[in-house]
């Protein structure tokens, strides 16, 4: 597919639900254009993953999945041998030449993709989502670089795999790690924050079927005013949608006409027993006050 404008993208991206700012929509354009891998850090919840999500439902193709975690090895992320069925297999051929053995037991039908293999041996471009790479350590991350930068890898038992396309990637992090300047030298590189109120407006409108444009207005001004809050943990994109889907289904048409539902609602919003004491009804309430 030929790389797309940056209007084109947004639009796309709507269809596929996703409500993109002009700055990401240029700079997944860019990211086609290039054929080069995408960062996106953000605070958790700003919708960083839907990115990738989106992207795929784009171009129609296939969304490949790496979670990035604390100790996650090249094995866990790359290949992998099916060695029980190995075991059968080496008990099944007892007496033959060893060299025979190692030779039927180390093929394709013993091997087990990850995510990292399965995307580069995928014909038609798929979109890989390396989610919260700040989550794995340094050495893991020049494994990440290596394999971004030549786009193959070896497998000692069958040599190297080259990439049968170049996939679409798409590097998330929350921050919690400072990030190799090889990798952020390597990709493309986008700062996803919170929408603003017309943004998040526009998402909650295209998610939440019954979410009429002014709900979905006061919806987003609700949740910008709480996000000011000193809260410990700010309420993301997701936990608006669930808010909105909840006042949607207990047929809340304006907020000011319920209030009481839209405090005891707001367990939608607060995560943590601390924000929720933060949140008393005489805070929801000045809140409220507020939202025009």
């Amino acid at each position: 597919m030929t790389a797309l404008s940056r209007d084109e993208i947004a639009a796309r991206l709507a269809d596929a639900g996703y409500i993109a700012d002009p700055d990401l929509a240029t700079a997944i354009s860019i990211m086609q254009l290039l054929k080069r891998p995408l960062l996106l850090e953000g605070e958790a919840g700003v919708g960083k993953t839907e990115v990738a999500k989106a992207l795929a439902a784009v171009h129609g193709t296939e969304l490949i999945r790496l979670q990035c975690y604390e100790g996650l090895d090249q094995s866990a992320a790359l290949y992998e041998w099916n060695y029980q069925r190995q075991l059968l297999a080496i008990q099944a051929h007892q007496g033959r030449a060893p060299d025979d053995i190692e030779e039927r037991i180390f093929s394709e039908k013993y091997l087990l993709e990850r995510p990292l293999l399965a995307a580069i041996r995928r014909k038609t471009p798929p979109v890989l989502l390396i989610d919260e790479v700040d989550r794995a350590d340094e050495e893991f991350e020049a494994f990440l670089l290596e394999l971004l930068s030549d786009w193959q890898v070896s497998i000692p038992e069958l040599g190297t795999v080259e990439a049968k396309s170049i996939p679409h990637v798409v590097l998330t992090s929350n921050g919690t790690r400072e990030l190799s300047d090889a990798l952020r030298r390597r990709c493309l590189y986008h700062y996803v924050d919170y929408p603003d109120v017309d943004r998040e407006a526009r998402i909650v409108a295209s998610r939440i079927p019954g979410a009429t444009a002014s709900l979905s207005l006061q919806i987003a001004r609700m949740v910008e005013k709480i996000r000011k809050e000193d809260l410990r943990k700010v309420p993301g994109v997701a936990e608006t949608l669930d808010w909105a889907a909840a006042l949607v289904g207990l047929d809340v048409a304006d907020l000011h006409d319920r209030p009481e539902i839209v405090h005891a609602t707001l367990m939608c919003l607060l995560k943590t027993h601390e924000d929720k004491m933060r949140m008393a009804r005489e805070v929801t309430d000045r809140l409220l006050g507020k939202v025009a």
